[in-house]
């Protein structure tokens, strides 16, 4: 392969996945919806010391309740909580807003970017529904309502769409430097994104149990290219500065 056609090809991408310490289904498939377009993945278990900066974008994924002191309430409900997983995926955040590369956060991912960026949780939506029932659905029977000039809005092609639900906590106070990009019924959160130039999204649902409806995917596709960009981004400064110094 000459040079020229190695610069043509493009950089290798990997993910970091943050999850539980067992990995389940739900993991392999958010690695499946990523591998699907190119990227290598990394499972990242609560505890562990992964380099933030040798990854190109990082998944928070579902999981168990962000435990309420991190938003400055005590729990009001019965809940399994991972403070280990707490630390390491603020920490996690921290670093990868701190570089600046693309965020996805899925169900609790979702509530912790939230969380993370000072807002806070509703602890137990069931109560509160008086549009819909509050039952698990995997398959996408919730109406969700997307604001259309948001990323998560053009990437649907659409401003309502069919998701599913597993989650019983939702965003209640938004976070600084957030916006809600979709509501579903009830008007509680389904997603938001950054203010900034950041690529972070995060949604209420799980796309990863929607591989096979095109929107869904593009859900990764578009994580995938802007992990893709930023890390080119990164090799050219990395080039230019390195350029200047053997001057």
């Amino acid at each position: 392969m000459s040079e020229r056609q190695d610069a043509l090809e493009p950089p290798g991408l990997t993910i970091g996945i943050s999850g539980p310490a067992r990995r389940s289904a739900t993991h392999r498939l958010i690695s499946l919806g990523l591998r699907l377009h190119g990227a290598h993945t990394h499972y990242i278990r609560p505890g562990s010391k992964t380099d933030v900066s040798l990854l190109d974008g990082l998944v928070l994924s579902g999981g168990t309740h962000v435990h309420p002191h991190r938003y400055g309430q005590q729990p009001q409900v019965t809940a399994n909580y991972d403070l280990k997983r707490d630390e390491t995926d603020y920490r996690l955040l921290e670093r990868a807003e701190d570089l600046a590369i693309p965020v996805l956060g899925i169900c609790r991912g979702a509530q912790f970017i939230n969380v993370f960026h000072g807002g806070s949780l509703c602890q137990n939506v069931t109560p509160l529904r008086m549009n819909t029932r509050h039952r698990p659905l995997l398959l996408p029977l919730q109406t969700v309502q997307l604001v259309h000039t948001s990323r998560i809005g053009r990437l649907m092609h659409s401003t309502t769409i069919g998701a599913n639900r597993i989650h019983s906590q939702a965003i209640k106070q938004l976070g600084k430097n957030l916006r809600v990009t979709a509501l579903d019924n009830d008007l509680f959160v389904q997603g938001i994104e950054s203010t900034g130039h950041q690529w972070l999204m995060g949604v209420q649902w799980h796309p990863e149990y929607l591989l096979y409806h095109a929107g869904h995917r593009r859900i990764f596709s578009h994580f995938v290219h802007a992990a893709r960009a930023r890390k080119l981004e990164r090799l050219e400064r990395q080039t230019t500065m390195a350029n200047h110094q053997g001057e």
